[in-house]
């Protein structure tokens, strides 16, 4: 019976079947010896094993025995295999029962360990398949055995094969059993001692990883790098990769370390770390399990090691589900900060993290971990020292307090009910470190906000707090003394605002205004006056109150004016603005008490005199003083009743140094004195009018009238006598007294005058002057004077004044005018009272006159009695000057002094009648003004507008809207005609420019000069022209100023308008002119609620009208049209452009090549804008597929009609780069533009070159660079253009149905295309599509392969032919074998051609054989010959073309000839047969070459070669011819047995024609000759050649010994003639000497007896000094085999009568002439030769021989030469030879 195989299943057998195998089994394991043993394991091991699953005890015993007597025997002998693959696919199988398993694992162990290598990682991927259902303690066995393969196999890398198997467990439970294995591996750490747990990992999954032994050293290096390579190729998910990345980053070998931060930057980078399982995961990881109640203590995991915990700080930090992952983030944060083996740095990212909770932890979660982490954190901070230097401490704290501050805002509950935490945070700013304080102070700023809302008691303990830190020495802690101030209490706390006036003097700046921001001060100047109602201000009683109480001197100073000042200045003047906005803002109740010292009036005038303190600021005291004028205009009584004590102290502030403290003491002064008794005040005023220029008259008290009049005179005698400062002082006074009364008149030269008539002409002066201010005084006074004045000649005078200066430029002077101007017309929204009693500054002040939208203050105005007849005359007088001089003036400084004056005299009495009255000639005006170049004037009457719309009806307002809606819109009716002056001012002086000769060109009269001076008066036109532009433009930015004001109160009367205006209003936002810019923006802002929805109402007018101007001819509407577009149409649909795509194309590049810079600027803005939509609505991807189909069908023609072929540069680069993008997003969309699209692209290569780069390949040979380089960078720069990218793309997208119309175009193309680039780009497309379709061209191969054959052979340029040449054989490839034949047939042929011909025919072959090889194989017959001769040919292009083919040919030279050696013949016999002589020589060259390589094996064919070189051998010479002789020698040489065996007298008849050749002309062809005669002699070898040829060898040698003595004897005029002759005799006896020598080597010794003489005179010639060395090596070759020939050493040998003689002679005659040759010839390689050939005849002499032998004479010569003989070799030789000399036997005397 057999024994079973271990592939038969155990089932099928009995018990007692089975029991009979195994103990044959047994028997023939115990029989077999250990070489054996190894073929019998795989069938006895497997079936043993799957035997166990028998119930049979007996079958058990058996295979216990078995298994036993197999562990003994390979237990110690690894190199015995076990049968792995059969155990693993036993225990794989379903049916497999349990203790069959547990012994297959234990074999599987065994049986892997002694696998190789290589074969161990093959098959580890396959035992982790099904892994996961595998017994855990399986499990563990089998992984280690993966583990370890993966650690000696995948060590430095996974190959692909072994990559995918794993690939194919990542997505089952089977990869996370093994990624987790993994994990735990790369986590484990030898333990120190080999005792504990490694970090990170339980007991048993320790021992899962390290199974029975530890692993140490390099083994654990080896997997975890392995394991790391694996598990990058398994390509698992970031989330399960990532712990592991982390822990082998964190690693403690560098190696394992550096691969895990590389994995976590590229493999993990993208790793979701919100995912709430891999947080989870990390958590555990950091901090273990070890506390946990329910977990086996094997199964407990310790925590992480340090540098990993560091590395998963870091990670927390960056993820939000961590912050929320309660109870792990509490466990984490006091692990870090208290945990047993923490660290410094563990305890700075505790404190991190704990910020990192605060900020992003759900509140729910805040509110469970937050009052324990806050604990926490305390008691760190309580532990820490504030000394602490280090760098990782301060960290610490840094974190704890940015915890504490984020903590605070998101649970200010924890804090709100008691200040602990604000007393330690300011404790803390003041001890800490300067470094720390920043971080305290945020976390101050944050907590403030906790204490919001807390209760009474907190708050009040807080302000303690804040008062106690407000001033100490640390600015942080005052800063945040000053933040909780303001942020905790509202502006109505009064222990806060006071804090903030301390702060307001601090040193630092933003502890300064944070203070003055606290107290509303900030931007006190820049707020209007009735601001500051709009604030709850505190009870100005309680704020005295409180100040006083924390300064109790307040009250306790008699002498403030010599006290010390209380408070800094700043705080002071702080205190004082702040309690004047408290003032202001509790209204006007009667503050006013019984006890009048302690009202808060009299507390206040306590205050502002201890500010007057001696070391108070001049600004403080002038501020003090004006806030005394304002209480006294609210309590005038107590503050008059006050002072009137007082009158020395205030007359003494009449002489300080500020001038408003001066003119706030003259007004405190005035009220005063309305306390004092009549003829106290009398005598006041006495005192003032005796100080003569010191007058300040400020009562509304009875003076007696000759007082008045003395007091005017005094004033006007100031007036009349000083300088302008005080002339404007006292007419000041004056117009004070005239708002009370009208002035009297004075006394002058004994009669009465008008006080404007006296002083006139000193004003008409000063008013000339430049003193601007005392200019205001001087005007604003005439106002006043006049406001009583009763008499039209004084108000005419004062008017003249006024209006003199129509033509000053300064601004404040016409405001001033036109408060003047106001005084007189009448009706002002002030009272005298208001001016004198009050801190009145101006009309403009007092009304907030152009500083914003006031409304207008005309109803509480002041009426005058008595002097009306006077005033409505001066009215009509101001309304003539107006309109009639001013605001239509040609001078602009008269428009705009009437613009200023009229604005004015609107805005101040606009409720008077006769305003109202003039209301539509005031409109009219400012229309009129609104395009005025001044931006005064253009402000002000647009300001104007809106005052006039304000006063005017409803059709005054709605004429008002249409005709600003008119201008803003182009439509504005003409304006009033200016007549021009000389000298009126045409343009802004240097807007136009200089004229020729650098002077001004501004006014009319400038330029009507230039105008003349071209000769062109008509310019003045245009100049003309350009200024009413200019004009237009100004009106429209005026007009939008004035439309803006309107537009707040016109609301529903602009929506007919909107359809004109929004298009307009789009266009002029985007207007080159900045102040148009904002204008037109700010109207947009007031009249379009939405402004997207309004443009997308409007869109289509919107366009049309952009589209439209963008061919306007002026440049500024083009730009902003531009610009607008480029705005307006981003992020449009399909829908919405459609129409206007194609327009909006044609606007863009016409914009691109506008004359102007800033339009092309825009046109390239506009251009990337349409770009960008385009491309976005061709891509298929972000398109519907309809869509991008029209939009492809609309752009891409007028693209490439129209922006490629554009000759402007610009539009052609974007053109090309939008078809490039739109082709890379348009997919198949593309197909049907590609015949277009291919085409526009090819011919752009060349048409968009460089065109310098044509000049430059034109010349390039006259520079020295080669045509064929630069057509190669050309065609390499063209191919790296946008335009070759976009064919790539084209190519991508054709397929079967586009070739119809693209491959007729192409042919087209081939036929007519020009340029380089162009050409060679139409061969690479038909390359590249014949190999994008390839079957599909067969159609079209017939068409194709006749144009591009054609093509290559009428191009000129190199590269181009290369590129036709290719495509022409990738079509090969595709074409039918008919066409095939003829295209290859017609190619071989082109060689018998021109140059052009057989360039072409190499090109095509060589692309045949490198596109189409498969193809040409067929015709090798046809093509190697043609490659072989054409190896050849005379132009060196040609033939190194084809010695390249031959080259690639991929068998042997000789392989490759002899397989076509017939073909070969045939084609050179037939060349040499033609008449052309390159085609003879080319034949003969290659017939030379095919003997050289083929030697013998050519003799089948030697009668065909040799016919043809014989024949060709005799006739004319031609250049060249020498190759025949060449070929015929080499034939020769390889050939001559089969010719003589042929025919014998062959040989002679080629030596006959050979020696014929010797006798030719050409010296050439001579010396070819003569070396073809020596082959064919040593060739054939035949003895009676000697006396056929030598004779005329003799002949040849004696005819030039002849003429070199002719030469010599002739007179020697001509030095290089004969050197010429005499080397060119030379150099054709050297070849001669040889063709002797091979004479001597065939000839039989009788015949050279014979011609003993004649060979020894041919010696004895060539040695001669004339001849030159090369003929001398010759001579010494033919010396040489002359002794050989003779040299016997056999004495026996019978020599020819006078042999001996012949030995003697060429001793004694030829050894002389060696020696003398050494002598004269100082070349090393002539040296050698003689010696050897002076060695050989001495030898010779000495061995033949001879009956008596004499000394030779040049014994001593040859020892010096001895001596002097520089080359050793030569050295030696001439030493044997002396020696020879010197031993010569039988030697009887000496020559002489």
């Amino acid at each position: 019976m057999a024994e079973p195989s271990a592939a038969a299943p155990a089932a099928g057998q009995t018990d007692a079947e089975r029991e009979e195998a195994l103990d044959r089994m047994l028997t023939r394991l115990a029989l077999a010896d250990d070489a054996r043993l190894a073929p019998l394991l795989p069938r006895v091991l497997p079936y043993a094993i799957t035997s166990l699953a028998s119930p049979a005890p007996a079958v058990r015993k058996l295979v216990m025995e078995i298994l036993s007597h197999i562990n003994k025997r390979v237990k110690h002998r690894p190199e015995i295999p076990l049968p792995m693959l059969d155990l693993w696919k036993i225990y794989t199988e379903s049916t497999s029962s349990t203790i069959v398993r547990n012994f297959c694992v234990v074999y599987i162990e065994m049986a892997f360990e002694r696998l190789p290598t290589e074969e161990k990682g093959n098959i580890a991927p396959d035992l982790l398949v099904n892994i996961s259902n595998v017994p855990a303690q399986h499990q563990g066995t089998i992984l280690r055995l993966v583990s370890k393969a993966i650690g000696e196999c995948n060590k430095h890398k996974v190959d692909d094969t072994i990559a995918s198997k794993y690939r194919t467990i990542s997505e089952s439970n089977d990869g996370l059993v093994f990624a987790d294995f993994c994990f735990h591996t790369l986590l484990y750490q030898a333990p120190p001692q080999g005792i504990g747990c490694p970090a990170g990992l339980s007991v048993s999954q320790s021992d899962r990883v390290t199974g029975k032994l530890p692993l140490k050293g390099d083994m654990l290096t080896s997997r975890k790098l392995g394991i790391l390579n694996v598990i990058e190729a398994m390509n698992l998910a970031p989330e399960n990769v990532y712990p592991l990345y982390l822990a082998a980053a964190s690693d403690s070998q560098e190696s394992v370390s550096k691969k895990g931060e590389e994995l976590l930057k590229r493999k993990a980078s993208t790793v979701n770390l919100e995912d709430s399982n891999l947080i989870k995961r990390l958590f555990t990881l950091f901090n273990g399990t070890v506390g946990a109640e329910n977990i086996s203590a094997e199964l407990k995991v310790s925590p992480a090691h340090t540098s990993l915990r560091v590395r998963l700080m870091s990670v927390f930090c960056r993820s939000v589900a961590a912050a929320n992952a309660f109870p792990y983030t509490l466990q984490c944060i006091f692990g870090c900060i208290y945990g047993s083996g923490t660290t410094s740095r563990l305890k700075q990212l505790g404190m991190e993290f704990t910020v990192w909770v605060f900020k992003h932890a759900a509140t729910d979660q805040l509110k469970l971990i937050g009052p324990v982490i806050l604990s926490g954190i305390l008691r760190s901070l309580d532990g820490s020292s504030s000394a602490e230097t280090d760098s990782i401490g301060k960290d610490i704290k840094i974190f704890a307090y940015q915890a504490i501050g984020l903590l605070a805002s998101r649970m200010p509950n924890l804090f709100s009910d008691k200040t602990d935490m604000a007393t330690r945070l300011f404790t803390a700013l003041r001890l800490e470190d300067q470094s720390l304080r920043l971080t305290i102070q945020e976390a101050a700023t944050s907590l403030a906000t906790a204490y919001k809302g807390a209760p009474m008691v907190v708050l009040k303990d807080l302000e303690a707090l804040l008062l106690e830190n407000c001033e100490v020495e640390q600015s942080e802690v005052r800063f945040s003394a000053i933040r909780w101030a303001t942020t905790l209490y509202d502006m109505q706390h009064c222990p806060s605002r006071y804090i903030c006036m301390i702060g307001a003097s601090d040193v630092k700046l933003d502890i300064r205004e944070m203070a003055l921001g606290g107290l509303n001060l900030l931007n006190d100047e820049r707020q209007s006056s009735g601001g500051s109602f709009d604030i709850n201000y505190p009870d100005v009683a309680e704020m005295l109150d409180y100040i006083c109480r924390q300064r109790p001197q307040l009250l306790h100073s008699d002498d403030q004016r010599n006290g010390k000042l209380l408070f800094p200045s700043k705080t002071f003047l702080a205190m004082i603005k702040f309690l004047m906005k408290c003032f202001e803002a509790s209204g006007s109740p009667n503050l006013v008490q019984e006890d009048l010292s302690h009202s808060p009036v009299a507390k206040m005038c306590v205050i502002l005199e201890h500010a007057m303190s001696y070391e108070g600021s001049s600004e403080l005291h002038a501020l003090a003083l004006k806030s005394l004028v304002d209480l006294s205009s609210r309590e005038p009584k107590l503050v008059s009743l006050r002072y009137a004590d007082r009158i020395h102290w205030l007359r003494t502030l009449l002489g300080h140094v500020e001038s408003d403290a001066r003119e706030a003491a003259s007004r405190l002064l005035g009220i005063a004195s309305a306390a004092l008794s009549s003829s106290a005040a009398v005598n006041l005023l006495s005192e003032l009018t005796s100080t003569l220029n010191q007058n300040r008259p400020s009562s509304n008290l009875m003076i007696p009238e000759e007082m008045v009049k003395n007091i005017v005179d005094s004033l006007v005698k100031v007036v009349t006598s000083e300088g302008s400062t005080l002339a404007a002082v006292a007419m000041e006074s004056l117009g004070h007294i005239g708002l009370r009364c009208a002035l009297p008149c004075i006394n002058r030269n004994s009669s009465t005058a008008a006080v404007l008539t006296v002083v006139h002409e000193k004003l008409t002066k000063l008013l000339s002057e430049n003193d601007t201010k005392a200019l205001q005084k001087i005007l604003v006074s005439l106002g006043h004077i006049s406001w009583n004045e009763t008499s039209f000649p004084h108000l005419s005078s004062a008017l003249d004044l006024i209006f003199s200066l129509s033509r000053s430029k300064v601004e404040d002077v016409l405001f001033a005018a036109g408060e003047a101007l106001s005084f007189i017309w009448g009706e002002i929204p002030v009272t005298a009272d208001v001016i004198l009693e009050t801190n009145f500054v101006s009309l403009s002040k007092a009304t907030n006159y152009l500083t914003g939208d006031a409304p207008l203050v005309s109803s509480n105005s002041y009426e005058r009695s008595g002097c009306e007849e006077a005033h409505a005359l001066a009215r009509e007088e101001i309304i003539k000057k107006l309109f009639d001089a001013l605001l239509y003036s040609s001078r602009k400084e008269e428009r705009c002094a009437g613009t200023v004056w009229l604005v004015s005299l609107t805005m101040y009495c606009g409720q008077h009648p006769k305003i109202l009255e003039l209301l539509p000639q005031i409109q009219e005006a400012l229309s009129h003004l609104l395009g005025d170049p001044n931006e005064l004037t253009q402000d002000l009457a647009s300001q104007g507008m809106s005052i006039v719309y304000e006063l005017g009806d409803a059709s005054m307002k709605e004429q008002l809207v249409h005709a600003l809606v008119n201008t803003l819109t182009g439509a504005a009716r003409k304006k009033k005609a200016i007549k021009l002056m000389e000298d009126s001012e045409v343009f802004q002086e240097g807007t136009i420019g200089n004229n020729p000769t650098g002077g001004k060109l501004s006014t009319y009269k400038e330029l009507c000069s230039l105008a003349n001076e071209m000769g062109q008066p008509d310019l003045i036109y245009k100049f003309m022209d350009l200024a009413n532009y200019q004009a237009a433009l100004n009106s429209k930015r005026g007009a939008a100023f004035g439309f803006s004001k309107i537009a707040k109160q016109a609301g529903e009367a602009l929506q007919p308008h909107l359809n004109t205006l929004i298009p307009r209003l789009v266009r002029y936002q985007y207007d080159p002119d900045k102040n148009i810019q904002d204008s037109m923006a700010h109207i947009w802002k007031l009249i379009v609620e939405d402004p997207k929805k309004a443009i997308d109402e409007h869109y289509d007018v919107i366009v049309e009208d952009l589209l439209v101007q963008s061919g306007s001819r002026l440049w500024r509407s083009r730009e902003a049209s531009c610009l607008a577009l480029a705005d307006i149409i981003q992020g449009r649909r399909y829908s919405q452009v459609s129409k206007h795509l194609r327009n909006i194309w044609t606007t863009t590049f016409r914009a691109m090549d506008d004359i102007k810079e800033t339009v092309r600027n825009a046109g390239d803005v506009l251009c990337r804008a349409v770009s960008s939509l385009t491309i976005r609505l061709c891509d298929v991807s972000l398109t519907s597929a309809s869509d991008a189909n029209e939009t492809m069908n609309i752009v891409l023609p007028y693209l490439l009609s129209e922006g490629i072929l554009s000759k402007v540069s610009s539009v052609q680069k974007a053109s090309i780069s939008l078809v490039m993008k739109l082709a890379k997003g348009a997919g198949p969309a593309l197909r049907p533009h590609l015949p277009e699209l291919v085409s526009c692209m090819l011919e752009c290569l060349s048409s968009l070159e460089d065109q310098r780069l044509n000049y430059v390949e034109m010349h390039a040979g006259n520079v020295g660079i080669k045509t064929e380089k630069l057509e190669s960078l050309r065609i390499a720069v063209a191919k790296d253009s946008p335009m070759w990218e976009t064919l790539d793309i084209c190519i991508k997208v054709v397929d079967k149905n586009s070739l119809d119309l693209l491959v007729p175009r192409l042919a087209q193309m081939v036929r007519s295309a020009v340029g380089l680039n162009t050409r060679v780009g139409v061969a690479s497309f038909v390359t590249l599509l014949v190999q994008k379709v390839m079957l599909d061209i067969k159609p079209f191969t017939s068409m194709l392969l006749k144009l591009l054959y054609s093509a290559v052979l009428d191009e000129r340029s190199s590269a181009a032919k290369r590129a036709f040449a290719s495509s022409c054989a990738t079509v090969l490839k595709y074409a039918s074998p008919s066409q095939a034949q003829k295209l290859i047939e017609d190619t071989t042929s082109l060689h018998l051609g021109g140059k052009n011909d057989q360039l072409s025919g190499a090109i095509l072959i060589k692309a045949y054989l490198s596109n189409a090889a498969d193809v040409l194989s067929g015709y090798n017959a046809v093509v190697i010959p043609v490659i072989f001769a054409s190896r050849f040919d005379d132009d060196k292009d040609t033939s190194a073309l084809y010695e390249e083919l031959w080259e690639d040919i991929p068998s042997s030279e000789r392989v490759t000839l002899t397989l076509y050696v017939q073909e070969i013949v045939s084609l050179l016999c037939d060349c040499m047969s033609l008449s052309s002589w390159a085609g003879k020589r080319k034949s003969a060259k290659a017939i030379k070459t095919l003997c050289d390589v083929l030697g013998e094996s050519l003799s089948a064919h030697h009668h065909t070669i040799l016919k043809s070189l014989l024949k060709e051998l005799p006739g004319r010479f031609w250049e060249g011819k020498e190759a025949i002789l060449d070929a015929l020698a080499s034939l020769c040489s390889c050939c001559h047995v089969a010719i003589t065996a042929e025919d014998s007298s062959l040989p002679s008849v080629i030596l006959s024609a050979v020696c014929t050749a010797c006798s030719r002309k050409s010296k050439l062809y001579r010396e070819a000759a003569f070396m073809c005669l020596h082959k064919v002699i040593t060739a054939f070898r035949d003895p009676g050649c000697f006396n056929s040829v030598f004779p005329m060898l003799y002949e040849v040698s004696s005819q030039s010994v002849i003429c070199k003595t002719k030469d010599s004897s002739s007179t020697i005029s001509s030095a290089s003639a004969e050197q010429n002759g005499s080397e060119g005799a030379s150099v054709a006896l050297d070849k001669v000497l040889n063709c002797v020598t091979s004479c001597i080597s065939v000839s039989f010794p009788q015949d050279i007896i014979n011609h003993k003489k004649n060979i020894l005179e041919i010696i004895l010639n060539s040695l001669s000094p004339e001849e030159s060395w090369q003929v001398k090596l010759s001579s010494f070759l033919c010396i040489k085999e002359l002794c050989h020939k003779f040299h016997n050493a056999d004495d026996s040998k019978e020599w020819p009568q006078d042999t001996a003689s012949l030995v003697k002679e060429l001793f004694h005659l030829v050894s002389p002439k060696v020696v003398d040759t050494i002598h004269l010839v100082k070349i090393a390689q002539v040296h050698t030769a003689a010696a050897e050939c002076l060695l050989e005849l001495t030898k010779l002499y000495r061995d033949f021989p001879l009956t008596d032998r004499t000394e030779a004479k040049f014994e001593d010569e040859l020892s010096e030469l001895c001596d002097s003989e520089k080359s050793e070799q030569a050295k030696a030789l001439l030493k044997q030879c002396l020696a020879i000399l010197r031993s010569l036997p039988g030697v009887t005397m000496k020559i002489d």
